[in-house]
């Protein structure tokens, strides 16, 4: 049985490796950033070095070093998905989060199973795959029922040419039998943020609700992988304490997984607290994130765990967003809407649960990251032939898993094009499409125009 203290976050041990690493050098970074090169991870001493990087010069060489590994293991593919927020009911007294308990100015609602339908049908409509099925932590009067049965729902909406085809869900810690019956919901993903590591500042920004049990949170992995679902994302808002501690709490909590179940997290997620109604905390952050701060966050955990996913949601800008697809983001989310019913009707900015930083459509995000010559990808192949957790990365440390990725990342992204892109985005697309297909090694190229044929042809769902 895998434990449920917690214990596994050593506070003093970060403490000291934080210490130790003040006295690196130029030629200590460089002896780290040469170690990841070779694409088998970093330990907390390294990942500490490289945190003390200011010069910038060796900022460019981190940046530069970490372009490199992703781009070796996950090439120029872009994930895209929707976060869909079926309820902001909350028991939680969270004092960075809009939808804590005792904030009065926010608008209680959590969505119908009807409502939750036509938000699914307005995400088809926008050319969708995946979906972050997310909810405030506590449920309608169905209690967790409420949950499988919007899962459900999700699943069995089909709309013209389209469909969801991968539900993730971010929901509240759940027991071992309540994760079993997720698991038989076909999940992808079960995704839950410690929100901080550090025990002093978890009780100080958790006044109440079954969150302030520290214990019960940080072992939800566990329970959840116990329950088979070996998928699982994990994740720190930054701001609330300091992030080079939070980054080595963040790798304690990989290398238990790993040590407990043979596999670390499928996805690591990278939000920085924003305004949100009701929270001063939100807008004030206690330890404020600076952009190149933050470029050096996700740059260090592609170079620490180079084959976990790294998610950037639209909490960030547009720029921020373009300059960490090199870094390390391989996952995005893109027309966001934080508010139960955000999406099929007008946006309530009093019912969602924090400010959004790129407001840009699903079109415009695909159609930018084209430009840029990434691929945008609504691939959930994966996840339908078995190839998740501990299969996933026998695959993908050697770098088979790209044999896959990249075909099933042009057919789904040529299905986008043809059923929902604008004319211009459509232009873009195939030019992008193009390159791609030029800079392939043969038997990948050969596959993704078997692939695109056939969705040329009219098939869809394709992949390999």
């Amino acid at each position: 049985m895998a434990p449920h203290d917690g214990l596994f976050i050593d506070e003093s041990s970060i403490v000291h490796t934080l210490e130790h690493a003040r006295a690196a050098d130029a030629a200590a970074v460089r002896d780290v950033l040469a170690k990841a090169r070779q694409l088998g991870g970093l330990e907390a001493a390294d990942m500490a070095v490289l945190m003390n990087v200011s010069d910038p010069g060796l900022l460019a060489e981190l940046f530069s070093t970490a372009e490199r590994v992703k781009d070796t293991i996950y090439g120029r593919r872009l994930v895209l998905f929707a976060p869909l927020y079926v309820s902001n009911l909350c028991a939680n007294e969270c004092t960075y989060c809009a939808f804590r308990a005792r904030n009065t100015s926010l608008v209680r609602r959590a969505l119908s199973q009807e409502e939750i339908a036509r938000e699914i049908r307005t995400l088809i409509d926008q050319g969708h795959k995946r979906v972050l099925l997310v909810a405030g932590e506590s449920y309608p009067k169905q209690g967790f029922q409420y949950v499988l049965d919007c899962i459900d729902t999700i699943y069995g909406v089909k709309n013209g040419p389209g469909e969801v085809r991968r539900v993730n869900a971010n929901v509240a810690p759940l027991t071992l039998d309540e994760f079993r019956e997720l698991k038989a919901r076909k999940i992808g993903t079960y995704q839950l943020f410690q929100e901080t590591y550090h025990h002093q500042t978890y009780a100080a920004v958790h006044l109440g609700g079954k969150k302030r049990d520290y214990a019960w949170r940080v072992t939800a992995m566990d329970r959840a992988m116990e329950a088979g679902i070996d998928d699982v994302g994990i994740g720190v808002l930054f701001g609330l304490f300091d992030w080079r501690f939070e980054l080595l709490a963040l790798m304690q909590h990989i290398r238990h997984l790993e040590a407990a179940f043979g596999v670390g997290p499928h996805t690591i997620s990278v939000p920085r607290l924003e305004p949100a109604t009701g929270s001063d905390l939100a807008s004030h952050p206690p330890h404020a994130v600076g952009d190149v701060d933050f470029r050096k966050i996700v740059a260090i955990l592609r170079l620490a765990v180079p084959y976990t996913g790294i998610i950037m949601s639209t909490r960030e800008s547009a720029n921020i967003r373009r300059e960490t697809f090199a870094l390390g983001v391989s996952q995005i989310s893109a027309g966001s809407r934080t508010n139960p019913g955000g999406y099929a009707e007008d946006e309530r900015l009093d019912a969602s649960q924090f400010c959004l930083g790129d407001h840009r459509s699903l079109d415009e995000v695909v159609r930018d990251v084209a430009s840029l010559g990434y691929i945008p990808s609504f691939c959930t192949g994966c996840y339908r032939l078995g190839r998740t957790g501990a299969d996933f990365m026998d695959l993908a440390k050697p770098g088979d898993i790209k044999q896959h990725c990249d075909p099933n990342g042009l057919s789904t992204f040529l299905e986008y094009l043809l059923d929902y892109a604008t004319p211009e985005t459509r232009q873009v697309g195939d030019r992008c499409i193009a390159q791609a297909l030029e800079g392939m090694d043969e038997w990948p190229r050969a596959r993704s125009r078997q692939l695109m044929e056939r969705v040329r042809a009219g098939e869809r769902d394709v992949y390999c």
